[in-house]
Parts: C-alpha cells; sequence; structure tokens
C-alpha cells in the first residue's frame, strides 16, 4: 500500500495526503476527513523514518517522567498524549525511576527519535544533559524541575503555598495536631513541603513536639506504610 493509492481513493494529490499526514492544519477539514478515511480504508501506514527524513519532523513529542508507578504521574500522562494525539503527534513516554543514569538514557532516547518537543518532570536532570538538549535545539518544557534558563519554558508548583493553605485550613478547623507525611528528603519539592509545614508550625506557636512527620516514598506503598505508622501511635 502506498501514498499514491490514499491520495487516488481520497480523489486529492499526493501533497494533500503528505500535509494532511505531516501538517495537518495546512489541509481544510474536508479533504482531511477523506484522506484519513482512505488511509483507515487502505489501512495504510506512513514509513515514519522516511518521513521524517524527507520532512524534517518526526511527528513525536517527548515525556520524561521520575517514576511512572507513581500515583501522580498517570493522569498527567494521560492528558499529554490526549494532548498529543489531537494534533496529529506520537507521544514517546519514558521513566527514569529517580536514577541519573535512566535520565541521561532517557535524554539520548528522545534524541535519536528527533522528538520535535520534550516535556520533563523529574529531578534527576542535572546541568549537563539540559545543556545537550538545549544544544540540539529540541524545545524544552520543564514542569517543575531544573534551573530557570533561557528558552526553557519551565512551569512550577507552588508547593509552599499549597501546603500553608492546607495547614490554615486545619488550624481554623481547631486542629493542633497535625501529623505531615513528607516524601523524601533528596527531593526539593519534597523538602520545600516539609519546610513550609514547619515554618506554618513556628508562625503559629504550635509546638512541633506536638505533631509528627513521617517521610515516606511517593508511592502507593510508601503511603500506606505511612498511614499505618500513623494509626499505631497514640
Amino acid at each position: 500500500m502506498s501514498i499514491h493509492e490514499v491520495a487516488k481513493r481520497a480523489g486529492v494529490s499526493i501533497a494533500t495526503v503528505s500535509r494532511t499526514i505531516n501538517n495537518p492544519g495546512s489541509v481544510t477539514p474536508e479533504k482531511a476527513a477523506r484522506v484519513w478515511e482512505a488511509i483507515e480504508e487502505l489501512d495504510y501506514h506512513p514509513n515514519t523514518q522516511a518521513r521524517t527524513l524527507v520532512s524534517g519532523y518526526s511527528r513525536i513529542l517527548g515525556l520524561i517522567v521520575s517514576d511512572i508507578t507513581n500515583p501522580f504521574f498517570p493522569e498527567l500522562v494521560h492528558e499529554f498524549e490526549e494532548a498529543g494525539t489531537s494534533l496529529n503527534y506520537t507521544v514517546l513516554v519514558s521513566s527514569t525511576s529517580y536514577k541519573p543514569e535512566r535520565m541521561a538514557a532517557s535524554v539520548r532516547r528522545m534524541l535519536e527519535h528527533r522528538a520535535e518537543g520534550v516535556a520533563i518532570m523529574t529531578s534527576e536532570m542535572d546541568s549537563e544533559l539540559i545543556d545537550k538538549l538545549s544544544r540540539s535545539r529540541v524545545p524544552l518544557v520543564f514542569l517543575d524541575v531544573g534551573r530557570i534558563a533561557s528558552g526553557i519554558s519551565n512551569l512550577r508548583v507552588d508547593y509552599s503555598g499549597g501546603v500553608t493553605q492546607a495547614m490554615m485550613h486545619l488550624m481554623q478547623l481547631g486542629h493542633a495536631r497535625i501529623a505531615f507525611i513528607a516524601g523524601p528528603s533528596s527531593l526539593t519539592s519534597a523538602r520545600v513541603r516539609r519546610t513550609a509545614f514547619l515554618d506554618c508550625l513556628e508562625a503559629h506557636r504550635v509546638a512541633t513536639d506536638e505533631t509528627t512527620v513521617i517521610e515516606a516514598d511517593h508511592t502507593v506503598e510508601g503511603g500506606f506504610a505511612a498511614m499505618n505508622r500513623l494509626l499505631a501511635m497514640p
């Protein structure tokens, strides 16, 4: 099955089929619908490697996360894939398992597949890898990680503000003995949240010995173990 047969079935030119696949926004919705219908009917599968060589575009977006088993990430990955698919992009997901060597391998994988853009949400991103990606001219989006750098979009979460709001809510309800399950101290985000918790206690003159801080991994098992420890306390 070839692109010529798709064009013939859809009643359009080969160039229109190519634009529909590689640059959907440049084709009218009516023609694009005919092309995709023909592709489906003929079970046509474009040669992605050849297409990349010819067009210079891979239609691939990369997403690098720390741990795909962390309950925080599945929804993020789902939404990222939904957005990419809606724009006719393939999404390449890589999980580092908090290991620097896996981070380096993930970056190499994105470059080998000529990803047109990479979103990164992992704590293992060192300056050398950032520079490597920047030199490749791959557009980067850091999701609450990495240093603020020119040419790199960076979305930050206000962890301190979130913890402070949660603490204020509990205190306004009259609670004085408040437990805090903290993430691994090796993670910047976990340290920021823990600091905000302790600062809030100090600001409201709540004795720290009336609270309990338990460190746990960002996993279902880690949370389960932390809650069991809390429930076992007097």
